[in-house]
């Protein structure tokens, strides 16, 4: 199932998407998304950690995440990542990785159910994902549709609703774990920031299907197969000729006959 991206049909975000990440309302961006990212990465342990971009940014809670090797895989050398390579083509070893953080990496793919299968392939059974996600039922996903023929901002994106990816997930075997929002107010010039600094608190409370970014962590479950063994007593018996073997019941029935 393919959906389109950017222009460029790949993992790699637009350049003026990175010029729009250092302005006020991209920066307010990552820090809800960094304040969420705190909770979720505090309880991931391990060996390796990858992050694998799709806004471009360097989130510090992944540095203070107690696994031991974090790796950083951007799309181009520009990124600055510590492996350049496509999402959707991991150059990792299958059953290896111990948790992986997808910062809207199924945002800015030309096959994002490919990532997420990919990321299926490198995990160890009960390694990590960690989603982060625009909402598309929210004023950003507003934003979106006003916006949807330029390039700057995220707005050429796809924005994958919290449902298909929560199915996706359970079609490969994940299991979620935690969910979280942020970003209720719309990507508003600065000087109207103070003016909707009641409309988080309360937002987040009774409205939380409306939120501009998700976060979702999930498990990978492996089943085992279990063998049926069967009672020895339950099964029946047949003579040589092919014959079933009558049982006590019926034994004692053909005495008392021919009694």
């Amino acid at each position: 199932m393919r959906a389109p991206a950017c222009e460029e049909s790949t993992a790699a975000p637009p350049e003026r998407l990175r010029e729009w990440l250092p302005g006020a309302a991209g920066r307010r961006l990552i820090a809800a998304e960094e304040a969420l990212l705190r909770r979720f990465v505090e309880g991931l342990f391990g060996y390796y950690l990858v992050s694998v971009e799709g806004l471009g940014a360097d989130l510090r809670p992944l540095h203070e995440c107690p696994v031991r090797h974090k790796l950083r895989l951007a799309p181009s050398e520009e990124e600055g990542g510590d492996i350049v390579a496509r999402a959707e083509q991991l150059p990792l070893r299958s059953d290896t990785i111990d948790a992986v953080v997808l910062h809207h990496s199924l945002d800015f793919s030309a096959d994002p159910h490919l990532v997420l299968r990919e990321v299926e392939r490198v995990l160890i059974a009960e390694g990590r994902v960690v989603i982060l996600g625009f909402n598309p039922f929210s004023l950003w996903g507003v934003w979106r549709l006003l916006l949807r023929g330029r390039s700057t901002g995220p707005w050429c994106g796809h924005f994958l609703s919290y449902r298909r990816v929560v199915d996706w997930l359970g079609l490969l075997g994940f299991d979620v774990e935690y969910t979280d929002v942020a970003a209720f107010v719309p990507p508003l010039p600065q000087r109207w920031e103070g003016r909707f600094a009641g409309v988080e608190r309360l937002a987040r409370r009774y409205l939380p299907m409306f939120a501009g970014v998700y976060v979702i962590r999930a498990v990978k479950r492996v089943s085992t197969v279990t063998p049926v063994r069967l009672r020895w007593q339950a099964l029946r018996v047949f003579s040589p000729s092919g014959a079933m073997e009558p049982t006590a019941g019926r034994q004692n029935m053909g005495k008392g006959a021919r009694r």
